[in-house]
């Protein structure tokens, strides 16, 4: 199968690779990837998804960009093992020491958007989680942040777009094309507010801001070289956090 690239990831040091066959069984509302708005679409035909080891060469490979890796958990290792750097994405709190690997976590996932978030203990290969936002969900976000960032965890914020779904807050957003599909996606000064609520700390960023593409953005790559470092010291016994 001829392996199709990310449009968001083009020119980029990050490559993405799905295992999986199929639709993603999470079943998250509104999800671009089970909507027929992904760029593998039709999912069916065009998973998996996996790229050479020459047409990967020397970046980095993002396991799951769509789908979860804790679905079919040992074909996603068994598949992915091949690759010389990879992380993996995961919206279900399990299996993270098990990946071995750097890992992002989206910690509210679905119908936890606005109003819960798994709060997990730190792993030393846990490489930021990542948190769903919308306007109305800062108090939520603020929580995260706390919770996290006191544990050293980054928290990458990834603003929420809508498709079918009407956002909650229709002041603060606009309706317009990012990368290949129109949605209501929040406007600058939106995105501005929101984040001028965490400004100064230095362990909360943005995904892709207004830009929304991976070449113009670092965290991936900036947290998965930090994480590998980590996974590759004897953190544990340096900080005397265990074996998580």
């Amino acid at each position: 199968m001829t392996y199709i690239e990310n449009p968001k990831t083009k020119n980029s040091v990050i490559i993405c690779a799905i295992p999986n066959k199929g639709p993603c069984s999470n079943g998250c509302s509104d999800c671009f990837y089970n909507g027929g708005r992904s760029y593998l679409s039709p999912i069916d035909k065009n998973t998996p998804n996996m790229p050479s080891l020459e047409e990967v060469g020397n970046k980095i490979v993002r396991v799951n960009d769509g789908q979860d890796s804790n679905n079919n958990f040992e074909l996603v290792m068994k598949e992915t093992e091949k690759y010389p750097k990879r992380f993996y994405n995961t919206a279900v709190p399990k299996n993270i020491k098990e990946f071995g690997e750097p890992v992002v976590l989206t910690i509210n996932p679905g119908k936890m958007t606005e109003n819960s978030i798994y709060a997990i203990p730190w792993y030393k290969n846990l490489m930021f989680v990542r948190f769903r936002a919308s306007t109305t969900n800062l108090s939520l976000a603020k929580e995260a942040v706390s919770y996290y960032t006191n544990k050293n965890v980054p928290v990458v914020i990834t603003f929420m777009a809508y498709f079918q779904d009407t956002p909650p807050d229709k002041e603060h957003y606009s309706f317009h094309k990012r990368i290949l599909n129109e949605y209501w996606c929040i406007t600058k000064e939106g995105e501005d507010a929101f984040m001028s609520n965490f400004k100064g700390n230095e362990l909360v960023k943005v995904c892709g801001s207004q830009g929304n593409h991976c070449k113009d953005c670092h965290n991936c790559e900036t947290y998965y070289y930090e994480t590998k470092k980590r996974i590759n010291l004897n953190y544990d016994k340096i900080h005397g956090v265990g074996c998580l």
